[in-house]
């Protein structure tokens, strides 16, 4: 296939440890990294995370899209696409390090840690005695392949485990519930929420004032997928009147998130920056090659979204 290129562009990930991960998988692919595209005519596949408006406009052959990571919802916004095909990224790695990541936030709480580090900071001793995991209920919001791994992972450890998604799921030692009414039960029941929904239309702001409102007070929230599922000025105000004990924010609507933001003033809140899960180039640059194999012949991709949902 000799003429065909793929193009690269991420501000984040590592453009050279990328394009050494594809040449092994694929020595006849010419990989390029954004801007030196070369001639536009040869790009037929395009491996990105957030490039600028116009982007793809540029290559009048793309066949195919692939998303540097799970969450597609800012390419089905784009207005510089002409029909490809889409897909995301799904490795053992990005699960890895998501669950290592929902973990680490959901024992924190499991563990009263806030605790600790605020009584540490005061110089003071005190003690809360631990409780076995058994009775704290976590629910999962989103059991896709990220969702899923994570809610096994906890439910693993011994936690009290539920999950909601949009169509059923079979997760081992995972309670798997659906629809409003599902939502509402993991809601109210959950002492520890954690977010792991796709960003469509119709998830946008799926976690408002109404919603945190059903949870019991004094629980805790988990985002780690986009900061547009949850409305924040709503989550400022639960977490203000105790609604809310805590918060670990990974995700926010504006990203970075502005220094001027009321998040950062609450020291209930726990803010990374957009770190809980990464594409691992060694592992998904398969997947990736996997893809443009299939496409070569006439075949859908690994992983393809369907932009009608936009996952």
């Amino acid at each position: 296939m000799s003429g065909e290129a793929l193009v690269f562009y991420s501000a984040v990930d590592n453009a050279q440890e990328w394009r050494a991960a594809l040449t092994a998988e694929l020595p006849d692919l010419d990989v390029r990294i954004a801007p030196d595209i070369g001639d536009p005519a040869h790009i037929r596949y395009a491996l990105t995370w957030v490039p600028p408006a116009g982007f793809f406009a540029l290559f009048p052959n793309l066949q195919l899209v692939v998303n540097l990571g799970a969450g597609v919802d800012a390419l089905m916004k784009r207005d510089d696409l002409v029909p490809v095909k889409f897909a995301r990224l799904n490795d053992p790695g990005m699960e890895a390090m998501m669950a290592s990541y929902v973990i680490f936030a959901v024992t924190r709480y499991a563990r009263d840690i806030p605790v600790f580090e605020r009584a540490k900071r005061q110089g003071e001793w005190d003690y809360v005695h631990p409780r076995p995991l058994f009775e704290i209920k976590v629910g999962v919001l989103g059991l896709g392949e990220l969702g899923a791994a994570s809610a096994k992972a906890l439910a693993a450890m011994g936690f009290s485990a539920t999950g909601w998604s949009r169509s059923p799921k079979d997760i081992p030692g995972v309670t798997a519930l659906t629809g409003r009414d599902g939502l509402e039960r993991v809601l109210s029941e959950s002492e520890i929420v954690v977010c792991l929904v796709p960003l469509t239309p119709d998830t946008h702001h799926l976690l408002g004032a109404t919603e945190l409102a059903l949870m019991q007070k004094g629980a805790k929230l988990v985002n780690v997928s986009r900061g547009a599922l949850v409305d924040e000025a709503a989550l400022v105000e639960a977490l203000r009147s105790g609604q809310l004990a805590e918060a670990t924010l990974d995700v926010f609507e504006t990203e970075p998130l502005p220094k001027d933001h009321a998040l950062w003033a609450l020291d209930n809140v726990l803010i990374t920056p957009h770190v809980a899960s990464i594409t691992v180039p060694a592992l998904a640059a398969r997947d990736v090659a996997e893809s443009i194999r299939r496409v070569r012949q006439g075949m859908p991709p690994l992983h393809e979204v369907d932009p009608r949902r936009g996952y």
